[in-house]
């Protein structure tokens, strides 16, 4: 296990296999994807702004509620073939040591899944972003993003060379400087793809992210402006999907699920036809990794 205050780089990893929801994979056949991001709040339902002082113990201590929440999360996954989590426990006290994004890619009857842990508070928390995904990745990098510790990206690759589909699920920082440090990491990530999906809770608006960001030169399209919190009066917009203008957007949702307090945004896109030959191969289990 990764230790408090050990120093986080830059690494490769293989997704963690699912066996038994293989049959799940591949990509369908119109070439279309169904995208969700979800800040899950480690389970807990918020309801009102006085639950994050009545319920506040809820993020220290496991609770009976938790397994119902995460079983509703997981029944709503289930129709997506990507998801990025975000405020996912990794196995703690908190957790009933259930490692929440494994156990939500069960529930979905996710093949491929990957935990990233972004703060080890040991038995007190195991802060971690999460993605689930039907498709076998070529690859995923895990990001320590710049700024105060404890905020990552995961960076998801399928195919290979500048046509390939890069996808980054974030969490970003609440201070604008700091987000801007780290979007200008992320932004040097993808510059050198042309089909680009960023995904995640970023702290901010969609005019923010497209007009005063690094991000402001990629071309990115914004497709939803809905509100995504708080999840039970949503006033701002916080949770994005952000697509280059080489994929089609199909759909898009933001979810009237108010199981964590934030609601998730839900996309379908349909692919590029230089995307949909090789990129995505069916039924073909990636290695297992070693890592943690």
């Amino acid at each position: 296990m990764r230790r408090w205050g050990t120093e986080r780089i830059v690494g490769l990893h293989d997704p963690q296999v699912n066996e038994h929801h293989l049959e799940s994979t591949g990509l369908p056949a119109d070439s279309r994807l169904r995208l969700l991001s979800f800040n899950i709040q480690v389970g807990i339902s918020t309801e009102r702004y006085r639950h994050y002082v009545t319920r506040g113990w809820q993020h220290l201590l496991p609770h009976s509620g938790r397994a119902d929440n995460l079983q509703k999360i997981g029944n709503l996954l289930g129709d997506f073939d990507l998801v990025a989590l975000q405020e996912a426990d990794g196995g703690s006290l908190r957790s009933g040591y259930v490692n929440q994004v494994e156990h939500l890619a069960q529930l979905g009857a996710f093949p491929y899944w990957y935990q990233q842990l972004n703060r080890n508070l040991g038995r007190l928390g195991q802060h971690s972003n999460g993605v689930l995904s039907r498709l076998r990745p070529w690859a995923i990098e895990d990001h320590p993003l710049p700024g105060p510790k404890g905020r990552g990206a995961i960076l998801v690759r399928f195919g290979e060379g500048p046509e390939a589909l890069v996808v980054v699920m974030m969490h970003l920082a609440l201070g604008a400087r700091a987000r801007s440090m780290q979007l200008a990491y992320i932004r040097e990530l993808i510059g050198g793809y042309k089909h680009q999906v960023l995904m995640g809770d970023m702290n901010t608006h969609a005019s923010d992210l497209l007009q005063n960001s690094p991000l402001r030169d990629l071309g990115l399209l914004a497709p939803q402006l809905e509100a995504t919190f708080p999840s039970w009066r949503p006033q701002r917009c916080l949770d994005h999907i952000l697509l280059s203008p080489t994929l089609t957007l199909e759909k898009v949702e933001v979810l009237a699920q108010p199981i964590s307090d934030h609601l998730p945004v839900a996309v379908e896109i349909r692919l590029p036809g230089s995307l949909t030959a090789d990129a995505f191969p069916a039924l073909s289990p990636a290695p297992r990794g070693t890592h943690e």
